[in-house]
């Protein structure tokens, strides 16, 4: 077996013993004893603390290193993960506002659409209860709708009707909207009621099977504010005058602590002719004896006398006389209730 040292080969033992013996040349042992004492004069000095700490360091950094790679590399994948997350989301989203704008096209088709239909049902509703109300100026007509027994389902709707009407009323009324096809369906509603409460069995009809329309109207009266749809306010009160015609209505009608503070609220309103049938409302109060023993106290207040007292100089001849009369009506009153004295 054979090795090749300094470029010469030397001779090994057959089986490579650890003691067995070699030939070299003594120059190329020379050459190989000073390279090696050469090697150890001068490692020392090339391997000092500084380089194997240099060494430590450049293998630290070197795992470090790849502990950075791999943690780039995981980082990487992330950022492709949430990227690809990204564009599905996106894609969704606009998707969804593609949807969006179309749910709200077609939101303001139905709206357009909803908004014609009101209209019509509106206009219809008017020309039809406008047809109604002069159907209901005849006495045949009233007594023929309570015979077919269509009376009573009528009043249920003309309640909610005025009552949706007049919830719906904003703070500042326009007074364009007096014209509106609605305005002239509840005041086609409210006229028809009337014309009902100006036929006797219409009125008995009203006075004992429709309470909860007669208390709905003075809610609304209530409700609604000073110098507001007065051509409304009047024919609703002309209904509860025709109803107090009866005694059974007026009864009724008495019976509800807030009338009188209704009357006395109404004088106040602006409008002549809601003034007037105010007037007229109270007057009818003042003719039942009944009602007189029951609202006597309340009716003799000098603020309702000195209410009334201001409309006997009205520039309305039919105000003015209306007043005058509910004033000697309420100083007769006053006179009945005085104690006498022997």
């Amino acid at each position: 077996m054979a090795a090749s040292v300094g470029g010469k080969y030397l001779a090994l033992s057959p089986h490579g013993a650890e003691d067995g013996f070699v030939k070299v040349r003594k120059r190329d042992l020379e050459k190989l004893t000073t390279e090696v004492m050469q090697l150890k004069e001068f490692l020392p000095r090339v391997l000092n603390r500084d380089l194997i700490e240099m060494l430590h360091k450049a293998r630290a950094a070197h795992t470090v290193k790849e502990q950075l790679m791999q943690e780039q590399e995981q980082l990487t994948q992330e950022c492709q993960h949430l990227q690809s997350r990204l564009d599905a989301v996106q894609t969704e989203c606009q998707k969804e506002r593609e949807e969006k704008l179309l749910l709200r096209e077609q939101l303001w088709q139905s709206g357009v659409e909803l908004q014609q239909q009101a209209d019509f049902c509106s206009g219809l509703g008017s020309a039809a209860c406008s047809l109604l109300w002069s159907c209901s100026s005849s006495e045949q007509t009233v007594t023929h709708w309570l015979a077919d027994g269509k009376l009573q389902p009528f009043l249920v709707v003309a309640a909610q009707t005025l009552e949706s009407f007049v919830g719906s009323l904003d703070e500042d009324v326009k007074s364009e909207d007096l014209n509106s096809q609605e305005h002239q369906f509840v005041l086609a509603v409210a006229g028809t009621i009337t014309n009902i409460a100006a036929v006797t069995c219409g009125r008995d009809f009203l006075s004992s099977s429709a309470y909860v329309l007669l208390d709905t109207l003075m809610k609304l009266l209530e409700l609604m504010k000073p110098g507001v749809f007065p051509k409304l306010k009047v024919l609703m009160l002309m209904a509860l005058y025709n109803v107090s015609i009866s005694l059974k209505g007026l009864k009724h009608l008495t019976e509800n602590p807030g009338l009188l503070p209704l009357i006395w609220t109404l004088l106040e309103d602006g409008d002549w002719e809601v003034c007037l049938h105010s007037l007229r409302l109270l007057q009818s109060v003042l003719l039942e004896e009944e009602v007189l023993l029951l609202l006597g106290s309340s009716l003799l207040d000098s603020d309702l006398q000195a209410r009334v007292n201001r409309f006997t100089c009205s520039a309305q001849p039919t105000l003015r006389l209306a007043a005058q009369q509910t004033l000697e009506d309420l100083e007769s009153l006053q006179q009945v209730r005085k104690p006498q004295q022997v």
